[in-house]
């Protein structure tokens, strides 16, 4: 009889316990746990300081240039030039022109990155599906080719990035306040810093001279887009309206309206406590508690307005093929490169955190292939870079003791739940030369299917 109600008493409790987390007992109390660890780590004390604004708010975007407001007419504008192969005049050879856009290495369907390990843009030919076949020319020499010195980073929630690239360089407010003293210095190229723009407005201006793309009046008229600046740009005088500047104004509008804003945690943050499933909640707890992800990537899109120095290798040790990069390249050198303060020898950027999804390749050297190695790495915590000295690492660079399930919880947080599965939204049908793009190589287009 003792052992009977005994096992009546077990069989009662495990269904108390079903009834509970069917019912959603248990899934509140891990909100519930999830909510106040986001509360304390937000600025303002609420959730809502992690949630991104919709596109069209433009008077909720945040670091806007006070001289370079967002009007949706910026915005089209900035949408048609950023994947418009018709700007590509400058190239090398002449069998290239007409064929990259600033797409070819920030695809939609990749996450607004390289479908490669590097990004190419001039004396590169070939797309594949997402950008994974791009090669080099075989009539280029390697350095010839436009080529990235590390890691492209994806042009998606950049209206919480202040300053450009991964050493920061571009840009006269946020953190190079105070680093006047270098610009023009280490690259001639920042010293449009003195005109007190916002990051994108001066990086944009620089990437578009890099990448060997051309804006003038008779061009933008051969285009179509004349009309466009005009609308756009009404108070800018017309001799100074069809210009790089302008162009990159106009991208940078377009820049600061791609938002992560569907992803499931976001969902969650407005209120959808079931946009994020059981493990997702898990590893967010993690991100904010035990992990510490949130200590350097505290901000709505999970970037951080902090450079660090990790050890990663850098981009020419990958065993892909890259160009125009080496042991010498200023740019391994981080912060420190555009600087030149000791200090900030071999910092890089601390990046957001959205759609990394599928990227498949991570840090600034590329030197990681998925989110997993990327997590394994830092719950280690052991530089691999030989030419990082051990005292250059960052103080918070150290082991996370993350057990193995604890890995698999953050990393489906990371790459789940933060996954916004339709930036395909921020992507043109057409652009206005009705050139094909991102790329529009015969190779390319034949892979594509744009013929």
């Amino acid at each position: 009889m003792k052992k009977l109600l005994t096992g009546i008493c077990l069989c009662s409790l495990l269904y108390f316990i079903s009834c509970r987390m069917d019912s959603g007992v248990i899934t509140n109390e891990i909100d519930d746990r999830l909510e106040e660890l986001i509360k304390d780590h937000s600025e303002n004390g609420r959730m809502s300081f992690y949630v991104m604004p919709q596109s069209n708010e433009y008077a909720n975007i945040p670091n806007q240039d006070p001289n370079n407001p967002i009007t949706a007419e910026k915005v089209l504008l900035g949408k048609m030039l950023f994947f418009e192969t018709g700007l590509a005049q400058e190239a090398k050879k002449s069998v290239s022109l007409n064929t990259y856009s600033c797409s070819s290495c920030h695809v939609p369907e990749k996450n607004f990155t390289a479908g490669r390990v590097q990004g190419i843009a001039d004396g590169a030919i070939g797309f594949g599906r997402l950008g994974e076949l791009r090669h080099k020319n075989p009539l280029y020499d390697g350095s010839e080719v436009d080529a990235q010195g590390a890691r492209p980073l994806p042009t998606i929630n950049l209206a919480y990035v202040r300053n450009a690239l991964w050493s920061g360089a571009f840009g006269a407010h946020g953190m190079n306040e105070g680093t006047q003293s270098a610009w023009g210095i280490a690259d001639s190229l920042t010293a449009i810093n003195h005109l007190g723009m916002e990051g994108l407005e001066s990086n944009n201006t620089r990437a578009l001279f890099v990448h060997r793309q051309v804006v003038t009046k008779e061009l933008m008229e051969k285009l179509g887009m004349k009309t466009m600046f005009d609308k756009a740009f009404p108070n800018v005088p017309e001799d100074q309206r069809y210009t790089r500047q302008i162009a990159s104004n106009a991208i940078a509008s377009y820049f600061r309206t791609i938002f992560t804003n569907q992803a499931p945690f976001q969902k969650w943050l407005k209120g959808d406590r079931s946009a994020l499933s059981p493990q997702q909640k898990r590893g967010a707890e993690l991100f904010f508690g035990k992990a510490g992800c949130i200590n350097c990537h505290n901000s709505p899109s999970f970037n951080g307005q902090r450079f660090a120095a990790v050890g990663a290798k850098d981009l020419y040790m990958n065993p892909n093929e890259v160009y125009r990069t080496g042991p010498q390249d200023a740019r391994n050198k981080g912060r420190g490169g555009f600087t030149l303060r000791d200090a900030d020898l071999y910092k890089f950027k601390v990046p957001q955190l959205y759609n990394l999804k599928g990227v498949g390749f991570y840090l600034h050297g590329a030197s990681k292939y998925t989110l997993r190695d990327v997590v394994e790495y830092f719950n280690s915590a052991v530089p691999e870079n030989p030419n990082v000295p051990l005292e250059r690492i960052d103080y918070r660079f150290k082991p996370l003791n993350l057990t193995h399930s604890e890995i698999d919880d953050l990393v489906e947080f990371i790459e789940n739940g933060l996954y916004d599965e339709n930036l395909v939204r921020y992507k043109p049908d057409f652009i206005m030369s009705g050139l094909c793009f991102p790329d529009n190589d015969p190779e390319s287009k034949h892979q594509m299917g744009c013929l």
